[in-house]
């Protein structure tokens, strides 16, 4: 419930409007409840009419609301349901939540426990007896922007940490020290991924841990995510004289002779973690920007090029951006979780190659 009855009659009254904007559709406020305890009411009731179709909407009213939150909130929606009568005055009653944004992941679980649901973003989900409404629209902006921002920067590091190690419990210090973090993004980011219940946890305060326990749904969601980024600047480069099966190794030398630090990744990477193409035309590579980075192009007289380019150079600026890469036969693999996200963005059979390393490296 809010504490700003304010700001809760103003997104009660939002949603109201939004109801009888809709076709065959009539609602209005009934009673509001405010007693205290246990056994207090609900937010408000509202009356609606579809078609003719009536129902009473018994509301609780959320900030804002995640997996977690949704979980609870339907927890308490059973207990009152087990101690009140399922009808208003002779109208169905339906358990809804009102709240000013609801992430995809809790809008799904709702709509499987036919709970009715509205966010300020204009999407609502009414379940009923003979009514059945649903309108989807994309998640508030500022939901949309608190979203992005777990799958970049060095919130991206502690994810990419926790499915390399899913199956390990880390306290925030282990988890900030694993992806190269301070212990505050750290404990941000256990907290996000809590409330999209995707972690579980142990013990209490300093002491407390959390482990990853839905490491696929975590990688989905970073790869959805994944449209909406920002990608990272790439550069376009012709290397005379070398054959394409001989770049990689010819890179990974010259890289070693300047101390430059890179990750091989897309189909290069991919073919040495999980062999799936014939043959791979293009070497695509993460390259900490910097004097290095520039020797390294030098001697290989790499020009930048529009069209017709055999390396593709992803500048990265921090080497965290590197972190789980894999030493194999003596050249540094970007990390298959890495790669399979990087591959997700290619193009030709770039994501048949994806779903490949998926099923048989990374595993979930």
């Amino acid at each position: 419930m809010l504490n700003a009855g304010i700001v809760e009659r103003q997104l009660l009254g939002q949603f109201l409007e939004a109801l009888n904007a809709l076709p065959e559709v009539q609602a209005k406020l009934r009673v509001r409840l405010r007693s205290a305890g246990p056994d207090r009411g609900h937010d408000a009731w509202v009356d609606v009419s579809v078609g003719g179709k009536a129902a009473s909407l018994r509301i609780e009213v959320k900030k804002a609301l995640f997996p977690r939150d949704a979980r609870q909130a339907l927890w308490e929606f059973q207990k009152f349901a087990r101690r009140g009568p399922q009808l208003a005055e002779g109208r169905q009653t339906v358990s809804f939540l009102v709240a000013h944004s609801i992430s995809p992941g809790a809008r799904d679980l709702l709509r499987h426990e036919r709970v009715g649901y509205y966010d300020s973003g204009g999407s609502l989900f009414l379940p009923a007896e003979n009514i059945y409404v649903y309108v989807d629209k994309p998640p508030p902006k500022a939901l949309s922007k608190s979203i992005r921002s777990l799958y970049s920067g060095r919130r991206a590091q502690v994810l990419h940490a926790l499915l390399m190690r899913h199956r390990e419990w880390f306290g925030v210090k282990q988890a900030a020290e694993q992806a190269r973090v301070s212990p505050a993004t750290a404990s941000q980011v256990l907290v996000e991924l809590e409330r999209f219940d995707w972690v579980v946890s142990r013990g209490k305060g300093p002491a407390k841990e959390r482990q990853l326990r839905e490491p696929g749904a975590l990688l989905d969601a970073w790869a959805k995510q994944l449209a909406v980024i920002r990608p990272l600047a790439m550069r376009r480069y012709f290397v005379p004289s070398v054959p394409a099966d001989g770049l990689v190794k010819r890179f990974a030398e010259v890289c070693a002779a300047n101390q430059a630090e890179y990750a091989i990744t897309h189909e290069a990477a991919g073919q040495r973690y999980a062999p799936r193409l014939s043959t791979v035309s293009q070497l695509r590579c993460r390259l900490v920007v910097g004097a290095s980075a520039d020797g390294v192009l030098d001697a290989l007289d790499a020009h930048i090029v529009d069209q017709g380019a055999n390396l593709t150079v992803i500048d990265v600026k921090s080497p965290g951006t590197l972190l789980f890469r894999e030493f194999v036969d003596e050249i540094w693999l970007a990390s298959p979780v890495q790669v399979y996200l990087d591959l997700l963005s290619g193009e030709g059979r770039a994501k048949e190659l994806a779903g490949h390393l998926r099923d048989e490296k990374i595993g979930f």
